[in-house]
């Protein structure tokens, strides 16, 4: 095995549903040894969430959907009751031997369990703690609840999002991956890179990180918002056409969709000679880019008339050819089986303690050196108490059945 990363680094996922065990998983790709405490019977709601299930060798359910599968490889698995003494202490117990908490409960609830930064720093004054909710801990909305797509809509990030205004189903549209999850688990892993670099490489202590889905999601509007910021304009939605370059989008060939980037001025005649229309190039509404964008609605059925005439695969093939950037429009299936994707190795094939083998998707980062793609199967509920609470915390078999049978792990 290749080293990774963060080897020595243990972190205690609190976290539920996707941003949090998101930013988890991040860690434990790069090397951290991370602890998934789950409420036990039931465990994280994303064991539940879908209608997909993970299926043992005789049909039972394992209660692994896909959204668990997707944010929870190379975790260990814990139960504990946070609303009893018992479960409590264990969480303690693991935090006083952790480097980082990762939790998303709503503000206020794990202080009243003492189970929040200023109660657990007494005990490990060297702790990263992250909390992500839906709003942060401050603010008039702080203790609302938050989901993905409630910030999706409250960022402005489904206002650029979808079909333009006057044409058919035009109206704002939500992603379809949970984007600002994903994008706050990200922004968290990071924040924590951060925070442990301060403290074991600059000789900083301990921190607090709070970050909010709201917050990311107006954050990963990006260049739409500082469009907005400095013009004071709402940015218009263009569906799949570019939004700076011109011809650039989603386009109509005879038997599939392209995507094409051929908005600079080298690249625009290039595209205009493969379909034998050179005299674009010299049309008043489309000298330059800027001219193009401003004219794209009548640009657009130029070219879709046009790309109309070829296969999708020869009009890629000659875009290939001329180095203009393009690609079908895949589904899932069509990026899975695209001999790129097969190359990089996108797809993991790792042991499972019930099924023999799990496919399941790779993390993108591809070190020279260190691994990232050391991955593990996502655990079961519980898995790995035993290991833990007998071997990391030194707990006895009595202890640790007493606990089962009060309930509280």
């Amino acid at each position: 095995m290749a080293e990774q990363p963060l080897k020595g680094i243990r972190v205690v996922d609190l976290s539920r549903v996707l941003a949090g065990p998101w930013a988890g998983q991040m860690l434990a790709d790069l090397g951290a040894e991370v602890i998934k405490v789950e409420r036990p019977v039931t465990g994280d709601e994303s064991r539940t969430y879908g209608a997909a299930f993970l299926k043992g060798p005789d049909g039972e359910d394992l209660r692994q959907t896909p959204t668990f599968l997707a944010a929870n490889r190379s975790k260990k698995s814990v139960t504990a009751n946070l609303a009893s003494p018992g479960g409590q202490q264990l969480v303690r117990d693991l935090i006083a031997n952790a480097d980082v908490v990762i939790e998303n409960y709503k503000v206020g609830d794990l202080a009243r369990r003492g189970l929040d930064y200023e109660s657990l720093k007494a005990i490990n004054p060297r702790l990263i703690y992250c909390s992500i909710t839906g709003f942060g801990q401050t603010g008039p909305y702080r203790l609302r609840p938050g989901y993905d797509p409630v910030a999706q809509a409250m960022s402005g990030f489904m206002s650029t999002t979808g079909v333009p205004d006057g044409e058919p189903g035009a109206g704002p549209m939500k992603a379809g991956p949970s984007i600002i999850d994903l994008a706050t688990g990200l922004y968290a892993s990071n924040a924590i890179l951060g925070a442990l670099y301060r403290r074991d490489a600059r000789g900083g202590g301990g921190e607090y990180i709070d970050l909010s889905l709201l917050d990311c999601g107006v954050a990963f509007t990006s260049h739409y918002a500082q469009q907005f910021i400095l013009t004071d304009e709402q940015p218009r939605r263009v569906g799949t056409m570019g939004v700076s370059g011109m011809p650039g989008g989603v386009f109509d060939c005879a038997d599939g969709k392209i995507m094409l980037a051929a908005g600079t001025e080298r690249l625009f005649p290039k595209l205009c000679a493969i379909l034998g229309r050179e005299d674009l190039t010299t049309d008043p509404r489309f000298l330059t880019n800027g001219l193009r964008v401003t004219n794209r609605n009548d640009l657009i059925p130029i070219l879709n008339e046009e790309l109309g005439k070829w296969k999708l695969a020869d009009f890629n093939d000659r875009l290939i050819a001329a180095s203009i950037p393009c690609a079908p429009v895949n589904d899932i299936a069509g990026a899975f089986a695209d001999p790129q994707v097969q190359e990089r190795q996108m797809v993991r094939t790792v042991p499972h303690p019930r099924t023999g083998t799990i496919r399941l998707l790779g993390n993108p980062i591809q070190y020279g050196t260190m691994s990232a793609n050391e991955h593990r199967a996502p655990p079961l509920l519980g898995e790995h108490e035993d290991e833990i609470l007998l071997g990391l915390l030194g707990y006895s078999p009595e202890r640790v059945a007493a606990l089962r049978e009060a309930g509280e792990i």
